[in-house]
């Protein structure tokens, strides 16, 4: 199992010496570097590194800068090791879950041990997906309940849709919006209490109090801070949507996590 990862760092010899060190790991690649925290939000988004060794103390934008900036993009982020001279910033780097904290000079030792946690968070979110994967077929393999059909509002029109093709049902505003591969529109149900009794209890999961999910169509289950979880749903934008507190047990019993 590799693991890529992103060096940044604004200083040359600092990068250079940690891509040195990581050579004597082969199942880490490094494939980029950067010099600043612009770059770094910038080579997150090209290279989607599973890992990021970033210095805190950069300038413009510094480590915690690049982590908030890349949280508010709503997109999943890299686990991320923090590098630099100072160590007062380690109880706030914990703060933001850095999966660890690395003083310069780096000693080779201290940064096996960094990757050891590293390796074992990637291997717990791996297990997670096969997980997923193993509880798919075991509910496509149950008999199917009949079908049952729901009116679904589109602009002008009022589509019958059927239960099996909704991905999630949301609401916001007591407005209960139902989202197919193929279509979007607004529920006759007033609450998603109302919603979820006319759906098969097997099939569809209050993930959140605003979210209703079709487990058939999860497509992965992202580990999230604090531990937490999103899920990344099967619709064209492969919406991510929050497990509560309250359903990450439900959700670990689902899958054995």
């Amino acid at each position: 199992m590799k693991i890529s990862a992103l060096i940044v760092d604004d200083e040359q010899p600092a990068r250079d010496e940690l891509a040195y060190l990581l050579k004597y790991f082969p199942d880490v690649d490094v494939v980029g570097q950067g010099k600043n925290g612009i770059e770094a939000v910038s080579l997150v988004a090209e290279l989607n590194p599973k890992l990021v060794f970033l210095d805190v103390q950069m300038p413009g934008l510094d480590g915690f800068g690049v982590i908030k900036k890349l949280l508010d993009q709503g997109n999943r982020p890299p686990y991320f090791v923090f590098v630099t001279a100072y160590d007062h910033y380690a109880v706030r780097a914990f703060e933001v879950n850095a999966v660890d904290y690395l003083l310069k000079p780096i000693e080779r030792n201290r940064l096996e041990k960094a990757l050891q946690r590293v390796r074992g968070m990637v291997e717990a979110s791996e297990s997670a997906f096969q997980k997923l994967d193993r509880l798919v077929h075991m509910i496509e393999e149950r008999p199917a309940p009949a079908s049952s059909k729901l009116v679904v509002k589109s602009g002008n029109r009022m589509v019958l849709v059927d239960s099996s093709d909704i991905i999630y049902a949301t609401i916001q505003d007591g407005v209960i919006s139902i989202v197919t591969k193929d279509l979007e529109g607004q529920s006759n149900f007033r609450t998603v209490e109302e919603l979820q009794s006319n759906l098969d209890p097997n099939i569809f999961w209050r993930a959140h109090r605003s979210y209703l999910v079709n487990i058939n169509r999860i497509k992965e289950v992202v580990p999230w801070f604090k531990s937490t979880y999103q899920l990344k749903m099967q619709d064209r934008r492969e919406t991510e949507i929050p497990v509560s507190r309250a359903q990450t047990r439900k959700l670990r019993e689902l899958l054995n996590l």
